[in-house]
This record gives structure tokens, C-alpha cells and sequence, in this order.
């Protein structure tokens, strides 16, 4: 079977780096992330993106392009997308995309809504109303108004529940209205090869604290210049963020800042883990332990 793009999902410290590197050196591919927090140019090391080393073997498109002061959105992810995809195809190249998020991958396989753009006054306002009055009681505000987009949120999620007034302040509807209508996929009618990285539960705890042992040092440089971070933006969740920002002002130790931070990102790809199995099924599961990502795809693409 002649394939067109290749997606590749896991948890985060799977190794889906590598092994996105490696299936795109192989199929003289270029890399296009799907992962929220590798966006950031502020924080390479936080996010493990690749480094100049890995970039210097294939092109890598949507890394490190966003201002991490700046909202970033699946629906922004979309349309750069779309221009990487176009990009990657001008070279003649076979796109490879590589991440952990799953609304990416929605959108890349099964389209968004086509929400109209919050202009920059009702934007402001919803976040100084967020500022002002804190996330608890904008979502009861929000409840009041739109009870069905609230009740899928978690009062305490700033993001979500900024995002859902700022649609219903600058539409005049419900978020979940939009919701209904979805664009069409990006990757609509290319024939796609799925990868999901699922390596065994102690393998991946284990390959998480080595990282964040690893990059403890450098990430200290990147949380501190992080700090004043505005807690609803998208940013703001980037992992181990938190523990060094602490470990920076010495309100805690080096020890306890690895080990919040290696608690929060298992926690993290647990929920990853259960999104992946749950919406992405139809994704061929690899344990990298087993078997190589090469070996894999030749044989799905037959």
C-alpha cells in the first residue's frame, strides 16, 4: 500500500523522537510535531524538543515557533499544520508527524470546528475577568449562561473555561454548538500509516525520571526565565514548569523539585496512555523494547 503521511502518538518519554527521526531518515521524511508543549521557544529543554544534532538529519517543522507568552490553540495548531504539510510535500518529502496530543491528532485525522476568531477586546477582557475574579467562579458564571459547555469542564481548568467564554462572549454560542460542526480533517483522504508507542508501564516511569534527572539543570535556566508565566495560558502547564520556578526561588529543594516534577509527568502520560487507547484504536501499538519503528511500518504498508 502506498502511503502519504505517517502519525506517530505516545506518552510522553516513550521515545517518539527517535523513533520519528528514524522512520523519516528512512522514508527521506520530514518531521512535523504534534505535541502542544513543543511549540514553546523558550523551552527546548523542558520539552525535550530535538536538538540541532537530530535537525541536522531531517527537517523539523512547528518546534519551538511559539512565544510561550503568547495563546496557542489546536485551532492556530490546525492552519500551521496545514502550511507544514504543504511545505514537507514542496520538498518532495514523505510527512512524518510525531507528538503527544491527542486533540492534534484529531484534528490532523477527523477535522475541528471552524470556530470564528475571539477578537483581541473580548480576549483581553475575558482574561482580566479571569484575573479579577478567578477561575471558580467564571465557570459558575459560564454555567449560567452555557451549562452544557460547563459541565464538561473542571472549574478548576483556567484554560478550558477561559476558552469557552471568550466563544460564547465573542459568538453569542455555546461552545459544544460549534463543537458539533467540524471542519474537515487535514489529512482527509491521504492514506496514513498509525503508530502509538506503548512501552511497559516501569520502562516509561523509569525513562521519565532519568529525562527530568537529566535536564534539571539546563530546564532551572528556562523555568526561571518563565517566571510571572499567566497561569491561563496554554504554557503555563508546561511540565516541571512549577518544581524548578520553587527550586529557583529556594522555596524547595533540588530533590523535591524532581521528584514533583517526575510525579506530575508520569501522572501526565497516564492520562495520555488512557486518551490514546481510548480514541486512537485504529493506531498500530509498538512496544519499543520489542521491535523497531522501521520494522513496523513495513509491515502495515504492505
Amino acid at each position: 500500500m502506498q502511503i502519504d503521511a505517517v502519525l506517530i502518538a505516545g506518552p510522553t518519554a516513550s521515545g517518539k523522537s527517535d523513533a520519528g527521526l528514524a522512520l523519516a531518515e528512512y522514508l527521506n521524511g520530514a518531521v512535523i510535531n504534534a505535541d502542544s508543549m513543543q511549540v514553546y521557544a523558550e523551552a527546548p529543554v523542558l520539552t525535550a524538543q530535538p536538538d540541532a544534532a537530530a535537525r541536522a538529519r531531517a527537517p523539523h517543522l512547528l518546534y519551538g515557533h511559539v512565544p510561550a507568552r503568547e495563546p496557542y490553540s489546536v485551532g492556530r495548531y490546525a492552519e500551521d499544520a496545514k502550511r507544514a504539510l504543504a511545505g514537507v510535500k514542496a520538498m518532495n518529502r514523505m510527512p512524518v508527524f510525531v507528538g503527544g496530543t491527542g486533540m492534534y491528532f484529531m484534528a490532523l485525522e477527523e477535522g475541528l470546528a471552524c470556530i470564528p476568531p475571539v477578537p483581541d477586546a473580548v480576549r483581553d477582557a475575558a482574561r482580566a475577568l479571569l484575573v479579577q475574579i478567578g477561575v471558580r467562579e467564571l465557570h459558575k458564571r459560564l454555567a449560567a449562561r452555557d451549562p452544557r459547555t460547563a459541565a464538561a469542564l473542571r472549574p478548576s481548568d483556567p484554560q478550558r473555561t477561559l476558552r469557552a467564554w471568550e466563544v460564547l462572549e465573542a459568538t453569542g454560542r455555546p461552545l459544544v454548538e460549534w463543537q458539533r460542526a467540524p471542519a474537515e480533517p487535514i489529512l482527509k483522504g491521504m492514506r496514513l500509516a498509525r503508530i502509538l508507542l506503548d512501552p511497559p508501564r516501569a520502562e516509561l516511569r523509569a525513562a521519565i525520571a532519568a529525562r527530568f534527572e537529566s535536564m534539571v539543570e539546563q530546564g532551572l535556566g528556562e523555568a526561571r526565565a518563565l517566571e510571572g508565566l499567566d497561569p491561563s495560558l496554554p504554557a503555563a502547564k508546561l511540565l516541571g514548569l512549577r518544581p524548578l520556578q520553587a527550586l529557583a526561588r529556594g522555596e524547595i529543594d533540588r530533590k523535591a523539585a524532581i521528584t514533583q516534577a517526575v510525579t506530575a509527568t508520569r501522572q501526565f502520560a497516564k492520562r495520555q496512555m488512557t486518551w490514546f487507547r481510548g480514541r486512537m484504536p485504529h493506531y498500530t501499538r509498538l512496544d519499543p523494547q520489542l521491535c523497531n519503528i522501521i520494522t513496523v511500518f513495513n509491515e502495515i504498508s504492505v
